[in-house]
């Protein structure tokens, strides 16, 4: 069966582990959990600025004792900072509450309408070659905002980080990144748990000997590039999300699991910043 080291997907010179440690709303003993995560295996987080969670992570990747090139750190830049000032600003401070020179992948983390995206997208070019990040991606972005940013971004984009999940189709999506090479980030991968009652998956997951998240997981990361970002709040959970190496869902059972995107149900959806989501046709 394949190791953890082959689940590593490539993109435009980036190296991304397809199982992420998700940091957002940590309610108790962040750094803890941080430096717990990356005991256990991890080797990718993900944070945001929005988050409220750098500074922790920083303290808990400093506790691990791990080297820095053995981590893919991800952070965002949230929408109200959009103007390349504000921008660079935001990043700048990202990194001093992480206590790093450097994140590997820093991601838009929502479309901003009120400015025009080749000065956003621009900033984060800048950020780049500036050395302030080693890749640098979108997330929550539309179908057609994924082809402006494409077009007018002066730097490859890796990944868009968006919400996917067995409920949620994401076929175009998925597509649309294949095209341009790129990662489909999963956030919210058991949609926030509604997954974990449902009979479908209890039964592979009784038949495999598994979790209910366990087989959510195989599900996303067995799919050709795509990532995933679970977040938990005790060690067990944690090393639960990173134990899915030692089995393959079958065919059928991926085929089983993949016919629940007809429930259509969309978690993340703040009405303050979201985009007019995409529409799926579900075959």
């Amino acid at each position: 069966m394949q190791s953890p080291k082959a689940f590593v997907l490539a993109a435009h010179g980036a190296k991304m582990p397809a199982i992420g440690f998700g940091t957002m709303e940590l309610p108790h003993r962040p750094a803890e959990l941080v430096a717990a995560a990356i005991a256990i295996g991890y080797r990718h987080i993900d944070t945001a600025r929005k988050y409220g969670t750098e500074e922790r992570v920083g303290e808990g990747i400093r506790a691990s004792g791990i080297v820095r090139n053995e981590l893919f750190v991800t952070t965002k830049v949230t929408e109200e900072n959009a103007r390349e000032a504000d921008f660079m600003r935001s990043v700048e401070t990202s990194l001093r509450a992480l206590g790093l020179d450097y994140v590997d992948l820093l991601l838009i983390h929502w479309p901003q309408p009120k400015v025009p995206f080749t000065e956003t997208l621009g900033a984060l070019a800048k950020a780049k070659r500036s050395g302030l990040t080693r890749h640098v991606g979108v997330s929550n972005f539309t179908l057609a905002m994924l082809e402006e940013a494409v077009s007018v971004c002066p730097e490859p984009l890796v990944t868009n980080q968006i919400e996917y999940h067995a409920y949620l189709p994401q076929d175009r999506m998925l597509a649309a990144l294949k095209r341009h090479g790129m990662i489909l980030t999963a956030y919210c991968p058991v949609a926030r748990g509604k997954l974990l009652d449902d009979p479908t998956i209890g039964e592979i997951a009784k038949a495999r000997g598994k979790t209910h998240a366990q087989i959510c997981l195989r599900w996303l990361i067995q799919q050709p590039m795509v990532a995933a970002v679970p977040r938990a709040l005790e060690e067990a959970h944690i090393r639960e999300n990173l134990d899915l190496f030692d089995f393959a869902l079958s065919d059928e059972e991926m085929r089983q699991i993949s016919a629940l995107r007809r429930r259509n149900i969309r978690i993340a959806d703040p009405p303050e910043r979201a985009p007019k989501w995409d529409v799926e046709t579900i075959a």
